[in-house]
């Protein structure tokens, strides 16, 4: 186990608060009795797999009357746990008298729960709780899928002094049944990446399936894209917790979980790799400049149709070719090994720069 970085003289030494990668993350989503905590977390830790021991000690719920934590009575049980595996431990933080109690009973890692992102208050209020001190903190994606918040959550933070700043991936609310209890918009945390390239970015498949048997498989994407590490909820009793029962696992199942993954590298120092992977690349970018060059010859058309349309007084919308392109368009790029839903979204994205010019072309004159 990596030690954990806990002065500004550590975290300069390091990029991230923990040095070692992958980081696993594990424990009950809600402490619920010091005996299933203790229980638990040293299961956990004979396991050999896991580096930080998580537990839910204030549980934000949607409704009133549902189990909401056990509340600061449960830190003890954690510190216990703590002495008792000597792995360090994180808790979800949404107050000052959060954080307060947290770092009274030594808590190594707080985190910033997905309810409390979306809240600019909420998070200013944590921030100004964590000013003068120096425990790292994790920041879970708002619960809407609204970058800028994520954002917005980690300047806040690192303008309050907080030195090591990490994020966790728990996947996105959205309307209607789905697969998964929240989605994972990958593209979201591969743009927070892009943004915050030394950042780590760690998942939690849990909240994202919301049920056992997706957590592979979420697992195993997160690691192909580079992610830093897991986050996992485990029970010594899942079917009977108290909280998201269906996406806890027991210690031993997770350890099962964990050595059927496979953890691959970012680079690679091997010449024939890369020499193989620069060629390709390069094809990539001279497609890439070709279908830029296509799409600049495709708007010029749909310019002259809006010069067309407006001549004849004719609208910019035609339903029915709209339609027609659609229906081609998914027809074509499933006999091309596309899928339905890359066309659609290439081709809504495509039409609405078309009506784009073709409106400024309508309306140049009124300029």
């Amino acid at each position: 186990m990596e030690q954990l970085i806990t002065s500004p003289a550590d975290a300069a030494e390091h990029k991230t608060f923990l040095a070692k990668k992958p980081l696993i993350i594990s424990g009950p989503c809600s402490a619920e009795t010091e005996e299933q905590l203790i229980e638990t977390c040293t299961r956990l830790a004979a396991t050999g797999k896991v580096d930080m021991l998580r537990a839910g000690i204030w549980k934000p719920r949607t409704k009133p009357g549902l189990f909401e934590g056990v509340g600061t009575k449960g830190l003890p049980w954690l510190q216990k746990a703590k002495q008792l595996t000597g792995l360090p431990t994180t808790v979800e933080v949404a107050t000052p008298k959060h954080v307060e109690d947290a770092l009274a009973f030594e808590v190594d890692v707080l985190w910033i729960g997905a309810r409390t992102t979306v809240n600019p208050f909420s998070v200013q209020a944590v921030a100004d709780a964590l000013r003068n001190t120096d425990v790292p903190v994790f920041i879970k994606n708002p619960v809407h899928p609204d970058l800028e918040l994520w954002m917005g959550a980690v300047e806040r933070l690192a303008k309050a002094g907080v030195k090591n700043i990490g994020l966790i991936h728990r996947g996105f609310a959205s309307y209607g049944n789905t697969e998964f209890r929240n989605a994972p918009m990958w593209h979201l945390p591969i743009e927070m990446k892009r943004r915050l390239p030394d950042m780590p970015i760690i998942c939690d498949p849990s909240h994202i399936c919301g049920n056992r048997t997706g957590l592979a498989g979420i697992a195993q994407k997160s690691i192909d894209l580079d992610f830093d590490g897991l986050m996992l909820e485990s029970h010594i009793d899942p079917d009977n917790a108290w909280s998201d029962a269906k996406q806890q696992v027991t210690p031993e199942r997770l350890a099962e979980l964990l050595d059927g993954l496979i953890w691959r590298h970012e680079t690679t120092d091997q010449q024939e790799f890369i020499t193989v992977l620069t060629k390709l690349r390069e094809q990539i970018n001279q497609l890439d400049d070709e279908i830029l060059h296509l799409l600049g010859r495709r708007m010029q058309v749909a310019e002259n149709i809006g010069t067309y349309k407006k001549e004849n007084d004719i609208t910019i919308l035609q339903t029915n070719r709209w339609n027609e392109i659609l229906e081609r368009g998914v027809q074509k790029g499933n006999q091309l090994g596309l899928t339905k839903d890359f066309i659609l979204k290439y081709f809504d994205a495509v039409h609405l720069e078309s009506i784009n010019r073709q409106n400024r072309v309508m309306n140049r004159e009124n300029l």
